[in-house]
């Protein structure tokens, strides 16, 4: 499975941004798919999750009701949305893919054995 991500930039406190995980390969192997965040000098968070064939989603405390998980299975494509964003939203974001399974609801990143590359996401205050 091959992870893209893109979709990060500058924006104000307040501001949104879209960020898009693009996959390809074995996506009919994925159990769920995830967006995690690493700020400079933190270790990689939990950001949201969502099952790939349910569709039912779990989001960090630290960004429930500002981001938004969903995906488009026809495109093999998860998408991040967010509002409302906060300077401390500020970090490379990763998506990553579980394809060992069964359970969904991971949130740890090592139940995810495949990452994209990152693109960063600057919230300016």
């Amino acid at each position: 499975v091959q992870l893209q991500a893109c979709g990060g930039g500058l924006v104000q406190a307040g501001g949104c941004l879209r960020l898009s995980c693009a996959t390809s390969g074995r996506t009919g192997s994925i159990y769920t798919m995830g967006w995690f965040r690493q700020a400079p000098g933190k270790e990689r968070e939990f950001v949201a999750g969502i099952s790939w064939t349910g569709g039912s989603t779990y989001y960090s405390d630290s960004v429930k009701g500002r981001f938004t998980i969903s995906r488009d299975n026809a495109k093999n494509t998860v998408y991040l949305q967010m509002i409302s964003l906060k300077p401390e939203d500020t970090a490379v974001y990763y998506c990553a893919a579980d394809t060992r399974g069964p359970l969904t609801g991971g949130r740890l990143p090592g139940k995810f054995n495949y990452w994209g590359q990152g693109t960063l996401v600057t919230v300016s205050s």
